[in-house]
């Protein structure tokens, strides 16, 4: 049976009782004013900190553990639509004269439908107008009220620079402006470091919903936010903003288990950035044109998978829905000229990969007198962990479905020899991504799941403990950007999509704007 992210009623139906809307905060406020192109509007900044508050909040997040949590919870986190300001390309902060446009409207009721059969307890959102009407919209005609809580305001940038157009703010403000672009969490503006307060304002908030007594919780929020909200929980530093990406209406999924002991929960990121628009899209990476792609795509299901064996063994073929999963990936692989193909020696990893081949190849073939453009396809053995994994003697873990956080229950010495052939797979696919020929290379690499979640840990540069904090559904996709090339550093801008496989089935809209900046 195909695995999702949200099945309905994962967990038991546990009905609260009705949330009044909560005020948000009130800080004092100084006005100041700035040009919009429809009107002059009045820019209201937050009074500054002190300066021992301001050493306070470097590394205050980081000792804040996140609360331990008595039963599992899921934790949706969506972004706003597209807003006016979004649209116009201005700087938005946590400014609140931006509403959304109709493409937002249109891009949150297509996550209200795709989130429909989810069975959520409470909804928090930001008190700003974009995002607590898009909560409004997704959440319907459900009868709780939404929570506003102020913390998840999009993050407090000067006064000044709001309202401006993006390209006004590099003119006037030349090396700052620069340094936001490529040093944001040692940013420091009026007095005050934006990136690492707002780390510290999501820890806050982690403290309010994990407390909370509801197990399935939606969350409203921004971009900026969202990627500290999702870092925070992971363990993540400041260096991390910008690399967890978040589009307009985009979903992530965080899951949260109790241990046994106690203490804080086992923390698995389900999906990131399921959006309305195409993942595969052309577009920017954290402001930048995106030029260099590595799409992960996990092989279709096998013949064997439920039936006692390995999931997704190398010696298996797919079944029937494995190759109707390979199919629809390649489809949505349209979007997209790829210029390699990477698979390990699974059969199943094969078949998904000649599948991605012809539909390439028959791309550019549409009239009469054109001639197929020929995607090679590599099978690299060290792309292989099947063969790893059978090893296990637990067969608690072999037999099992893949859920969230499923390679936490391997043996220690099954994990580390994952890690040290995925660190070496990773090389092999950045060492392909530099071979193409073209400015623009895109390197589809197809394995196991079990692979791909492993690379994503190295291409984050985190440790083998990091195995059980990711999920992959059969058939998805992962994309990782290179602005930088591939010497660079990887942007991650979706994990375990699988719109395209039917479930979230939506009609995809692609972007005309860079829906990822704020």
């Amino acid at each position: 049976m195909l695995s999702t992210a949200l099945t309905p009623h994962l967990f038991p139906l546990h009905k609260t009782g009705n949330h009044r809307r909560r005020r948000p905060e009130v800080y004092p406020f100084r006005a100041d004013v700035v040009r919009s192109s429809s009107s002059v509007q009045e820019i209201k900044k937050p009074s500054p900190v002190s300066s021992d508050e301001r050493r306070e909040l470097l590394t205050s997040w980081e000792s804040i553990a996140l609360p331990p949590v008595k039963a599992a919870k899921r934790v949706v986190l969506v972004r706003h639509g597209q807003s006016t300001w979004n649209a116009e390309g201005r700087i938005q902060g946590s400014s609140d004269f931006s509403v959304l446009t109709l493409k937002g409207e249109s891009q949150a009721e297509t996550s209200r439908q795709m989130l429909l059969d989810d069975s959520f307890d409470v909804c928090f959102s930001s008190p700003l107008i974009r995002s607590n009407r898009t909560a409004e919209i997704i959440w319907g005609s459900r009868t709780e009220e939404i929570i506003t809580e102020s913390n998840l305001r999009e993050i407090d940038l000067s006064h000044s620079k709001l309202g401006l157009l993006k390209n006004e703010g590099k003119a006037k403000y030349g090396a700052a402006y620069r340094q936001w672009q490529i040093d944001a969490p040692n940013f420091n503006i009026d007095g005050h470091f934006p990136v690492r307060e707002l780390w510290e304002r999501a820890r806050s908030c982690w403290t309010k919903i994990l407390t909370h007594e509801s197990r399935s919780i939606l969350v409203v929020a921004h971009n900026a936010v969202n990627q500290a909200l999702v870092a925070t929980a992971m363990g993540l530093g400041t260096e991390y903003f910008r690399i967890l990406l978040q589009s307009n209406c985009g979903v992530s999924v965080l899951d949260f288990t109790p241990k046994p002991e106690g203490g804080i929960p086992y923390i698995c990121l389900n999906r990131l950035n399921q959006t309305p628009s195409s993942p595969v899209a052309a577009g920017s990476s954290a402001g930048r044109k995106a030029s260099m792609r590595i799409i992960l795509v996990s092989h279709g299901t096998s013949q064997n998978d439920g039936e006692g064996g390995i999931p997704f063994s190398r010696d298996s073929p797919m079944n029937m829905l494995g190759v109707i999963q390979a199919q629809k990936t390649a489809e949505l692989l349209l979007d997209v000229k790829v210029g390699s193909i990477v698979s390990s020696n699974a059969i199943a990893s094969v078949e998904t990969a000649t599948a991605i081949s012809r539909v390439q190849e028959a791309a550019d073939c549409l009239g009469a007198d054109c001639v197929p453009r020929y995607v090679e396809i590599k099978q690299l053995a060290d792309l292989d962990v099947e063969s790893i994994l059978k090893q296990t003697k637990d067969d608690s873990t072999r037999f099992q479905p893949l859920q969230s956080g499923w390679l936490r229950g391997y043996e220690d010495e099954i994990t580390r020899a994952l890690w040290d052939r995925s660190g070496v797979a990773w090389k092999c696919l950045l060492d392909e991504l530099s071979k193409g020929s073209e400015p623009q290379n895109v390197v589809v690499a197809v394995g196991h799941p079990a692979l791909h979640i492993a690379m994503m840990g190295h291409c984050l540069n985190l440790t083998k403990e990091c195995l059980g904090s990711f999920h992959l559904d059969a058939g998805s996709i992962s994309v990782v950007d290179f602005p930088d090339g591939p010497s660079g550093r990887g942007v991650i801008r979706c994990i375990n999509y699988t719109a395209h496989l039917g479930r979230w089935s939506i009609p995809i809209t692609r972007p005309t704007l860079d829906d990822e900046d704020f």
